[in-house]
């Protein structure tokens, strides 16, 4: 792509902040450097003359073009400003992540990275950091430092004017203005935080340390697998052999005992459930580090693009839906306010049927059961079953499809489903027989992934495989870049229409809004969710949405988290959900 593409916009403008935060974790502006590419025109602008700009010192219309780097500071910027976001931003960390998602650049993907892999002189990392602490500092700033911090702020917005005919040429501009678009959202939805029962939390870290012996005593009698705190492995093993559960095992013949497996573990056995929150709590002690703001809302970098997927990486012990399920009962509606918790039904099969094109697929997932359907096709279950009548067998089946559709082999289902290998050959052979079309289209992109040719979203997010690359991450792929494909623009389209987003969860939303409004909020957010899915699947399918909502003073209901968040609270006597 030539420089010629920019010819639409009259302007071009390169801008960097600088902030800190505020006590509720907001930016705390400090300054802005802005330059327009043709014009060569320069702004250098100190907090208080940015205070009294009621907008933007720049056009922020359709003929405006606004490039940054990790955009959603920036924009996060705008609104900590009251300003309007502009129309066009141009993320040139998005699309650095984009050229080299999947080959680990030597020196990241920051700036830094960025310069360097394009072979550019670049601000030394020592010095980056000093500027960047001073401006975390906050206080009175002497005019040297104000200087040295304009001057700083300078430098990105230099580098950014080299790198953009670097990258430039290989930048398909529509979807990296669609992906810009999306950080705008991002902005919003960290401004919007999620709300949080301060009363409660302050009542977990003041009570923590002094329970932890007690929480485990309370749990650990069904199991009789701690020693103290400690997590006996040989013990947890005993109990293991005396319920005949059948555990997944590292290479070496060890339990794997890591979180993934156990919460894994817990879908298939919900007997061990309260085990897997109560080894999560345990082994993360910064389970209450939750940054909470004076106005008892929750803050957090969503981290966008940060996986291969393109999904949201926000630090688990930051965000309140990363820690143990049970700690979700802190979030909790203001008064006269409600949440809801929408999420796509079955996203990731709906998906997976409508890329691959499996008309048996797409009548599976229509059925509005894939996972009771597909024990029909394979006869396991009567044509009458429901997931009530079978729910054990459905588990088993839903487990098994969900496996597969990441490439998961006989071996891996047999210790995922904790069956024999011959079982689970048997599974693999029904499921193939169902759905091959699907099989098809798999194998052509695990194979086209392991000839080194890139895979790609409907919009453009790209893998760029490595030598060996893992076959089961590129079965991975579509299914799941294509569900961050429309997290993303059910996103920008909530966003844009006002409607209060809390947070993104992988496919789902937690939004906000008052409490005789929220019904009519939620149908608009589920027609928007609908329309995400029919734009990224091309039409083959619309996915719909369940729903589940909190009103105040009812707090978030996690169901496999009750249960453990009604002992902790008893034990401080906090506010406990009512046992149904």
């Amino acid at each position: 792509m030539s420089d010629n593409v920019l010819n639409q916009f009259r302007e071009v403008w390169f801008i960097d902040f600088e902030y800190g935060q505020t006590p509720d974790n907001l930016p705390d502006v400090r300054c802005l450097v802005a330059k327009e590419w043709r014009s060569g025109k320069v702004l250098r602008l100190w907090a208080d003359q940015l205070s009294r700009l009621s907008a933007p010192p720049f056009g922020i219309g359709p003929d405006t073009l606004f490039i940054a780097f990790f955009a959603s500071a920036e924009m996060s910027c705008f609104l900590a400003l009251g300003w309007q976001l502009p129309c066009y931003v141009l993320d040139l960390f998005i699309e650095f992540r984009n050229k080299t998602n999947g080959r680990y650049p030597i020196e990241g993907n920051g700036l830094i990275g960025a310069m360097i892999y394009h072979q550019l002189d670049a601000i030394g990392v020592a010095e980056k950091k000093e500027m960047r602490d001073l401006a975390l500092r906050g206080g009175h700033y002497t005019d040297v430092e104000k200087v040295a911090l304009l001057d700083y702020c300078a430098t990105d917005v230099i580098a950014l004017e080299k790198l953009l005919p670097k990258m430039l040429p290989q930048i398909d501009l529509p979807r990296a203005l669609y992906r810009g678009r999306y950080m705008k959202a991002v902005a919003r939805m960290e401004a919007n935080g999620i709300p949080i029962d301060v009363i409660a939390l302050e009542l977990l870290k003041t009570n923590w340390e002094s329970i932890k012996d007690i929480l485990v005593q309370e749990v650990d009698q069904d199991f009789g697998v701690y020693d103290g705190t400690h997590f006996v492995v040989k013990n947890f093993e005993a109990y293991l052999n005396r319920n005949q559960i059948r555990w997944p095992r590292l290479e070496s013949g060890r339990l794997a005992l890591d979180i993934k497996t156990f919460q894994s573990m817990s879908n298939v056995y919900s007997a061990i459930a309260p085990l897997y929150e109560l080894k999560q709590s345990m082994g993360t002690m910064r389970l209450f580090d939750l940054p909470v703001g004076f106005d008892g809302r929750s803050r957090c970098m969503l981290s966008p693009f940060s996986s291969k997927t393109g999904r949201n990486q926000p630090s688990n012990s930051k965000y309140p839906f990363g820690p143990s399920r049970w700690v979700r009962g802190l979030m909790c509606p203001q008064e006269g306010y409600s949440l809801a918790y929408l999420d796509w039904k079955q996203q990731e099969y709906g998906i997976a049927a409508a890329l691959s094109g499996d008309s048996a697929m797409i009548d599976s997932y229509l059925s509005g059961d894939p996972y009771l359907h597909f024990a029909k096709l394979a006869k396991a279950v009567p044509a009458n079953a429901t997931k009530e009548s079978h729910s054990g067998i459905r588990d088993l089946y839903k487990q098994c499809v969900l496996g597969l559709q990441f490439g998961m082999g006989e071996y891996g289902l047999a210790e995922r489903l904790c069956i024999s290998r011959i079982e689970a050959r048997g599974l693999l052979f029904q499921h193939h027989r169902a759905f091959p079309k699907f099989w098809e289209w798999s194998e052509a992109v695990v194979n086209c992934g392991l000839l080194g040719k890139p895979l790609r979203t409907v919009f453009g997010w790209t893998l760029h495989p490595v030598a060996n690359p893992n076959p089961r991450s590129l079965a991975n792929f579509p299914v799941q870049g294509n569900g961050a494909e429309m997290m993303r623009l059910a996103a920008i389209y909530a966003t844009e229409r006002g409607i209060r987003v809390c947070a993104p969860v992988h496919d789902a939303f937690l939004i906000e809004a008052p409490a005789d409004e929220i019904e009519a909020v939620v149908a608009e957010m589920r027609r928007l969710m609908r329309e995400a899915s029919r734009v990224v699947l091309g039409g083959v399918l619309e996915l719909d949405s369940d729903v589940e909502y909190f009103h105040s003073p009812d707090r978030y209901r996690d169901g496999r988290g009750v249960g453990m968040w009604n002992k902790v609270m008893g034990l401080i006597d906090g506010p406990m959900f009512p046992v149904e």
